[in-house]
């Protein structure tokens, strides 16, 4: 997505800006040609396959523009500032984590201590996302949009701090996996005798979506702690309206994400 990475699954734990992309991919099925007397039932499962598709190109790029948009956005106060919130922050809260401000001058070195995040920390150079590992143990910006960081400081309160805030973070896991779950659990549920729909195909758009919400709600949390960090340290000299604005742009990516990730359950059980 515009160059903006994500890589914020449970193995890696890192907790990015805005996602790549709109959700997790479905489980394709291979289906054998359809006899005769199935042929509509199959046209029609094609035909919504196709829709949910189409729906779910859509998703990315409404997320796109939402990214853009991000990007290209002002600052809510200069430099100076942030760094100043994202201090206090740091030492209100007595957090560990490192901060780190990137370009393309400074991003080398640190790349030789994290090679596995060459990558990443490249795409952060080039001001095109912001993350927060709690493996490395750093957050980290771009020096053309430091007020990134101010977010992934929230994810790095939400990691040292709150209990609850780190177990939904831990759960995100949930999301990725789940139209995977769902193709498995259909599967073995296996058609209902009457012929209705079982449990799992009427509700896989709904669970795909309930299993990203600790994403989203993390995700807010982290941006509410920076916004009220902000509001804290600067007062009425920062526009705290330009910061929510872009927050509430990255937030959007995120929430767009888990409607895809419902999109992803439902096309999980589609058989086309």
């Amino acid at each position: 997505m515009n160059n903006l990475t994500l890589n914020s699954n449970a193995f890696n734990r890192d907790y990015r800006f805005v996602p790549a992309q709109s959700a997790p991919r479905p489980v394709m099925h291979i289906q054998a040609q359809p006899q005769q007397d199935e042929f509509s039932t199959a046209t029609t499962a094609v035909g919504a396959a196709g829709l949910l598709r189409l729906a779910q190109w859509g998703l990315e790029k409404v997320s796109q523009i939402c990214a853009t948009a991000l990007m290209a956005g002002k600052e809510f106060a200069p430099a100076d500032d942030v760094k100043k919130v994202a201090n206090a922050m740091k030492n209100e809260k007595g957090l560990s984590a490192e901060i780190h401000y990137f370009d393309k001058n400074n991003v080398s070195a640190f790349k030789q201590r994290f090679p596995q995040l060459a990558n990443s920390l490249d795409v952060v150079a080039r001001g095109g996302n912001a993350f927060y590992t709690d493996k490395g143990n750093f957050a980290c910006a771009p020096k053309s949009k430091p007020s990134l960081i101010l977010h992934e400081l929230g994810h790095a309160t939400n990691f040292e701090k709150s209990f609850v805030m780190k177990g939904l973070q831990k759960m995100r896991v949930v999301g990725a996996f789940a139209p995977m779950a769902i193709a498995y659990l259909n599967r073995a549920s296996g058609e209902r005798s009457d012929g209705k729909k079982n449990f799992w195909e009427r509700n896989a758009g709904k669970i795909g979506f309930c299993a990203f919400l600790p994403t989203i709600i993390e995700e807010a949390a982290a941006s509410i702690r920076g916004i009220n960090a902000a509001k804290k340290t600067l007062g009425k000299g920062a526009n705290l309206n330009v910061l929510k604005k872009n927050y509430l742009l990255a937030w959007a990516t995120y929430v767009l994400a888990g409607v895809g990730a419902g999109i992803a359950a439902k096309l999980a059980i589609t058989k086309d």
